[in-house]
């Protein structure tokens, strides 16, 4: 655990739609006390469920701007007519604190983060094809044909860029992937 006296390190978790990230990210973060995630901000509506602060900062398009070009974002993405973004505030705040901090974001995101804070350790989840991706999508059962053929296609040009990031995990077998993301974390961390 961080003393307090101590920063806090930041960790950036990318990867295309269904490599298992996010299923990664929630399992690091149960094991690890001093793991924070970051919660972003959105202009999208909240889903049933969703809850402003806990998954998402919901914020209006003209707030959302109005911050964009105070310079408050960290990062930003318009991402199918949603803005969403990361704000430099909570993030210096919590690692300031000795808290370590997960971002789990694009690509693009990941490479404007690790530009303002270059000391990030980035990591990049890969599927083991893509045609475990592909039907890891199906197996979804959110999205039509359409939806997963677009899916795929972003996720091929999305780990083009793999190489980016410190670590890539092919996320073949979940214990596997989940060992070698704890041993990026516990090696890195405060």
């Amino acid at each position: 655990m961080a003393n307090r006296a101590e920063r806090g390190e930041l960790f950036i978790v990318s990867g295309p739609s269904g490599s298992g990230k996010s299923t990664l990210c929630d399992a690091l973060l149960k094991q690890s006390p001093n793991l924070y995630l970051s919660i972003s901000c959105t202009t999208r509506q909240p889903r049933p469920g969703e809850a402003d602060g806990r998954e998402y900062h919901f914020l209006s398009r003209a707030v959302f701007e109005a911050e964009r070009d105070a310079g408050a974002f960290l990062e930003w993405a318009n991402v199918h007519g949603n803005l969403y973004g990361t704000r430099k505030s909570d993030v210096e705040a919590a690692l300031a604190s000795g808290r370590d901090i997960l971002l789990e974001i694009d690509w693009q995101g990941a490479a404007q983060v690790a530009a303002e804070i270059p000391q990030a350790h980035r990591i990049f989840i890969l599927p083991p094809s893509i045609e475990t991706l592909r039907r890891r999508l199906i197996s979804r059962g959110q999205d039509d044909d359409a939806v997963i053929g677009r899916r795929v296609a972003a996720a091929e040009s999305e780990m083009e860029h793999a190489g980016e990031a410190h670590y890539r995990i092919v996320n073949d077998r979940f214990d596997d992937a989940l060992e070698a993301i704890q041993a990026i974390y516990t090696n890195n961390h405060s």
